[in-house]
């Protein structure tokens, strides 16, 4: 039967191979899609038990199930709009908990995982679906249900922003897919040693950018911790409304992570369109709600020291980036060394765009309508600490690590036209070669000691 198949012309072994691409396809393509609805069935889930706990539900199912279709589009970056508001105009939501927005990005990395892993573990699977193929077709499964719930949230209390949706849809749901399928082909770096050590510096870099903009968080959150109580008890009585606080918080910390680092990295964040916080100080009039994590903000007035200490967080940031260079950079030259330190900042810099782009958002009309870190401030800000304080110290740490390096001798030329030829070494004398036939002639025993004149 091998045999046979091995056989097949051209002509008929075609539409097999395109057959089995095209069922590759269609399974990836309903990955997608199983995928979207399972993010969006966990989050109606969460908002069905917070009605149905709720002392004072103010809604039916029907309005529970458009929340929870609003708040599914705002977990992948898309802006809503909440229509019901004292003034009567509907006013932009638009800070995405990232949180809440790890678990859709999960579910289309998993399907587009899932859908190429088998054909790089097995090489004898089949007809292999193109790397793009894939993408597009896990892409496209998804974004088929978002469709659907755009349309279906539009007649909610949170429909969403179709420009918004537009955008940041497709682009969530295609990174997280290329997530998937990196993942599944191992995760490989590029060839060029330069590049991959890039790369991972800058990954260090905004893991440890993100961990100290964490701590500076926490400590501030404790620092005012009789603040951020009283917040917490205006604003739900019941044992529900605080349950669903205290959910609303956590999923929010990390926001506040990247708000911490963007302070660290000098450009700060707004605090609505007339105030922003840096480590100078809070200047303006901030329009903050009550809420707790927004207790940790500083004070209004000019910086003091404990605000200036932030700027610790980015340095240690780029003294990880700037150290993962120069330990791989042994036996670099120090303008290859500088030039990777230098693409590593770069790289550093566009993630910390987006996550500060993703961060922050609108929390209404007017003065609410800016919350959170410019995000071309922060990411330029990155760039800039990178290569001020990350490239030096690639160097410093090349020039410590080729301390016991000896340098490598210098290869022999061969002498030129107008040059006279090196004269030989000289050559110790031999002894002279016995004779073989007095060596092997045999001894007698009356032979004279010389022979006769």
């Amino acid at each position: 039967m091998t045999h046979v198949t091995e056989n097949l012309p051209s002509s008929t072994a075609g539409p097999l191979v395109h057959g089995g691409r095209s069922a590759a396809m269609a399974t990836a393509f309903v990955r997608g899609g199983v995928a979207a609805g399972l993010g969006l069935g966990a989050l109606a889930v969460l908002v069905t038990a917070a009605w149905i706990s709720s002392p004072f539900p103010d809604s039916g199912p029907g309005g529970v199930l458009h929340t929870a279709a609003g708040l599914w589009l705002l977990a992948h970056g898309v802006d809503l709009f909440r229509t019901e508001t004292l003034s009567g105009y509907p006013a932009p939501v638009g800070v995405a908990p990232l949180l809440i927005m790890a678990l859709p990005v999960w579910l289309v990395h998993r399907a587009a995982r899932d859908t190429l892993e088998p054909y790089t573990e097995v090489t004898t699977a089949g007809p292999r679906p193109s790397t793009g193929g894939a993408v597009a077709a896990v892409a496209g499964g998804y974004l088929l249900v978002a469709a659907g719930v755009v349309l279906y949230a539009a007649s909610g209390p949170l429909p969403a922003d179709l420009v918004s949706a537009g955008l940041w849809l497709p682009a969530v749901v295609l990174c997280a897919a290329g997530l998937g399928v990196w993942t599944a082909y191992g995760r490989p770096l590029p060839e060029q040693e330069q590049a991959a050590v890039a790369l991972r510096s800058a990954a260090r870099g905004v893991v440890a950018l993100l961990g100290g903009g964490a701590a500076l968080f926490g400590t501030s959150l404790v620092w005012h911790a009789a603040a951020a109580q009283e917040s917490f008890d205006g604003l739900a009585g019941e044992w529900s409304g605080r349950i669903s606080v205290v959910l609303l918080t956590v999923a929010l910390v990390p926001n506040a992570a990247v708000w911490a680092a963007s302070y660290g990295l000098g450009p700060g964040f707004s605090l609505g369109t007339e105030a922003s916080a840096t480590p100078l100080g809070l200047v303006g009039t901030a329009a903050v709600p009550h809420f707790p994590l927004l207790a940790a903000l500083p004070s209004p007035g000019p910086g003091s020291w404990p605000h200036w200490s932030a700027v610790a967080v980015p340095l240690v940031a780029t003294l990880v980036l700037g150290g993962c260079v120069g330990r791989s950079a042994r036996l670099w030259t120090g303008r290859e060394t500088a030039l990777t330190a230098l693409v590593g900042a770069w790289a550093c810099g566009a993630a910390v765009t987006v996550l500060a782009a993703a961060a922050g958002g609108p929390l209404g009309s007017g003065r609410l309508s800016a919350f959170g870190p410019v995000w071309w401030q922060a990411g330029a800000a990155a760039v800039l600490w990178g290569a001020v304080v990350g490239v030096p110290v690639a160097l410093g740490v090349r020039a410590w690590a080729r301390r016991g390096l000896k340098p490598a001798p210098a290869p022999a030329q061969a002498p030129g036209p107008g040059t006279a030829p090196l004269a030989p070494e000289p050559v110790a004398p031999m002894a002279a070669a016995p004779d073989l036939a007095t060596e092997n002639a045999p001894a007698t025993e009356n032979a004279p000691a010389t022979a006769p004149a």
